[in-house]
């Protein structure tokens, strides 16, 4: 099979989410590694997604501690136009402040208004999908119903952005859907699988309760579509253009 942008695209997605949920002990980094060697093969429309190998490689390595091996990756995706200042102020991040290596790269960014404002955007969303997927998992406890709640979704963006990086951003919080959407739902559907068989096997099953949770979950279902579509992307119409440095280092407060 011969490799196109797209396909590498979606190819960074299903590692991502591997990686979010095995964890990069069980699903390493050879996924992104492969991602880095065949996006260089496509020449200069694969650049992007150089940039998006070596900048997950290098949060990998930057929260494990491997500090020289987190500013070589980094090095490389700025280099192959990864911008997302907003992603350099996470917590493990932020022990690379300091480094002089890691303040020159991160200088040699450069980003406009308009993109900063959906990084911001972007990244927030991450937290709220978190936030959204452990409150699902307390709200579900003790629900006698069958029915299964999927985690709502705030749709992606789909301005035409002024920098390529702002397409890995994208990538990185479809990830973080997909991955949450997986174990919310295997934690659903064990639910509605234990409450069917109880139901058929305790005579003392409380059907009414059961009916009521189905209406109860229903109507926040509902409540947190609506949420999560009123929580859609609106670039601001005069939001600049122009690629500027981006904030100084330390300026900017990570979401969430």
């Amino acid at each position: 099979m011969v490799d196109t942008v797209n396909s590498l695209a979606a190819r960074v997605h299903e590692v991502l989410v591997e990686i979010l949920t095995k964890g990069p002990a069980v699903a390493g980094t050879a996924g992104l590694q492969n991602v880095v060697a065949r996006a260089t093969a496509l020449g200069p429309d694969g650049t992007w997604l150089v940039a998006a190998g070596h900048a997950s490689l290098g949060g990998l390595a930057s929260a494990h501690g491997q500090t020289e091996q987190a500013l070589f990756h980094l090095d490389a995706a700025v280099a192959a136009g990864y911008n997302d200042c907003v992603a350099l102020h996470v917590a493990p991040m932020r022990a690379l402040h300091h480094d002089p290596r890691f303040r020159a790269l991160y200088e040699r960014m450069r980003v406009t208004q308009a993109d900063l404002d959906e990084f911001l955007w972007l990244h927030q969303e991450m937290q709220i999908m978190l936030q959204d997927a452990q409150q699902a998992s307390v709200d579900n406890i003790g629900r006698l119903d069958t029915g299964v709640s999927p985690l709502p979704q705030a749709p992606l963006p789909t301005r035409e952005p002024n920098t390529p990086g702002v397409l890995i951003t994208r990538i990185e919080l479809a990830a973080v859907q997909t991955a949450l959407q997986r174990v919310v739902m295997k934690a659903e559907f064990q639910r509605s699988s234990g409450n069917t068989s109880l139901s058929l096997i305790d005579d003392t099953w409380d059907y009414d309760r059961a009916r009521r949770d189905a209406c109860d979950a229903d109507e926040l279902d509902s409540r947190r579509q609506r949420a999560a579509e009123a929580r859609a992307f609106v670039a601001r119409p005069r939001a600049g253009t122009t690629l500027t440095p981006c904030p100084p280092l330390g300026s900017i407060t990570y979401p969430g």
